[in-house]
């Protein structure tokens, strides 16, 4: 399989939904997706936009303090989504039972992933968001399949 990847901009908030469809067109039979990005880059901000396109009706927050958050899409299938800004290390993630999230096969939205990095699937979306000077996002997207390297 060939990587497919984007390189997308969002000069304002207002290219969020193109952009979220853009990423789901790319990354749609890709269930875990890795969100690279420094704090305040827009990470939470671009998952909420992918989610409401996924038919999301609830509340759509960072998981912080509760590491997973599960949402429900339109489908009735459930989307999970993390933030593993707080673990202290890998062991806490395999406590809560990530491994079993990330081979479900539904979509699982992952917000810094670098700390989980040997529970990656062999295939997955990464998502690199870069904010620019001017405050403009650049999205580097690619769809990575350690099987087929």
């Amino acid at each position: 399989m060939k990587a497919r990847s984007a390189i997308l901009s969002c000069p304002e908030l207002s290219d969020l939904d193109r952009v979220a469809s853009d990423l789901l067109e790319l990354g749609s039979e890709v269930p875990v997706w890795l969100f690279f990005g420094e704090m305040g880059a827009g990470k939470t901000t671009l998952i909420k936009t992918i989610c409401e396109k996924l038919g999301v009706e609830s509340l759509v927050q960072s998981p912080t303090f509760s590491i997973v958050n599960e949402y429900v899409s339109d489908q009735g299938k459930p989307i999970f989504h993390f933030d593993f800004y707080r673990l202290k290390n890998e062991n806490e993630a395999y406590d809560i039972g990530s491994e079993e999230y990330l081979y479900s096969g539904n979509f699982c939205f992952i917000e810094w992933p670098e700390k989980i990095e040997s529970l990656w699937p062999p295939k997955y979306f990464d998502i690199k968001i870069k904010q620019e000077a001017d405050g403009s996002r650049t999205i580097a997207a690619v769809v990575n399949d350690r099987v087929m390297e």
